[in-house]
């Protein structure tokens, strides 16, 4: 396993990640996370994602309850969890859903840290940008988060380039703990925000990144080609809203022509995908998923490629991936 520092920060985290969007609760227990997150860690695997509103909660308690079992020592991994949709989606408690207010995010820290079981969390990222509140507020709260102890480092997830640095900016002036990190979404259908956006943040500021789906949700693995096969991500009901994207005509016709080249290279073409966006130097980690532990070892195998990617083979790619690259 490669590890890299997670921007400016001190921390190195493994080039490949898991994560637990979608798969937790839905497709995975306890048993079968401590199964992959035993796999993941014993080859070298350090950063396990979550968040708050993943399941409803349970994505936490299950990884919780998996890192009872397994009872690594504490500096020997890490884990994220990320706030603004809240739990309570049915209810009244309006100050708890779609935020990034103060008063939700002082207790949806506590309310992480219960279902994980842990004294505190490593990362913490705002889920999304809430244009309702000043971004004031939501910094001395994520900043007053890391001071109480409750979490290490905070940063952000698929927020514009101009909110990050104002966010950075407003911590600076007042002395305050300033994000570190952002999640995006980044694969080869999907790259503006990682390769334009963001330019300048890597310099200015030492944004690290945590990218996350380098397989658009499976489109890149080429099963979606012929529609949405059984026991797939895109049969997952509360996930639905994936499935036109997911046969996507043009994009499906472009992944066949990748084929080809993974075929070169002897890998698979979800190893391909996976390659190719851990091989942009600004990634500090690729968060993958997997529903089976073959399925994450076979992940794993994206690392052998990733000297095989050339100047050559990136163009290549290119110009069958970058027409239909937002």
């Amino acid at each position: 396993m490669q590890y890299r520092r997670l921007g400016r920060a001190g921390i190195r985290v493994s080039t490949l990640s898991l994560g637990s969007w979608v798969t937790y609760a839905n497709q995975v227990d306890a048993k079968a996370a401590v199964e992959m997150m035993a796999a993941a860690f014993d080859a070298g695997i350090n950063f396990f994602d979550n968040a708050e509103v993943y399941a409803r909660g349970q994505s936490e308690t299950i990884m919780g309850q998996a890192l009872k079992t397994l009872a690594w020592p504490r500096l020997n991994y890490l884990v994220s969890t990320k706030f603004f949709w809240g739990l309570d989606r049915d209810g009244e408690a309006v100050n708890r859903r779609d935020t990034l207010n103060r008063k939700y995010l002082m207790q949806a820290i506590d309310g992480s840290l219960k279902r994980f079981g842990l004294e505190h969390i490593d990362l913490v990222y705002c889920h999304r940008p809430d244009p309702h509140t000043p971004i004031e507020e939501t910094v001395r709260a994520m900043s007053d988060i890391i001071t109480q102890g409750k979490a290490l480092y905070w940063g952000t997830s698929e927020w514009s380039a101009s909110d990050i640095r104002a966010a950075w900016e407003i911590a600076d002036r007042h002395h305050l703990h300033k994000p570190v990190m952002e999640q995006p979404q980044y694969h080869l259908f999907h790259r503006h925000r990682v390769e334009q956006d963001y330019a300048r943040l890597y310099e200015d500021i030492g944004l690290g990144l945590t990218t996350w789906s380098p397989l658009a949700s499976g489109l890149l693995t080429g099963k979606y080609k012929d529609g949405v096969p059984a026991g797939s991500r895109g049969t997952v009901e509360t996930y639905a809203f994936l499935r036109e994207g997911l046969t996507h005509p043009a994009k499906n016709a472009a992944v066949a022509q990748l084929a080809p080249i993974a075929a070169e290279l002897g890998c698979t073409l979800a190893q391909l995908a996976i390659a190719w966006a851990a091989k942009n130097p600004r990634v500090s980690t690729v968060i993958t998923g997997a529903s089976r532990v073959e399925q994450l070892q076979q992940n794993l195998g994206a690392l052998a490629v990733l000297d095989q990617l050339t100047p050559e083979l990136l163009a290549r790619i290119d110009a069958i991936t970058r027409p239909l690259a937002g």
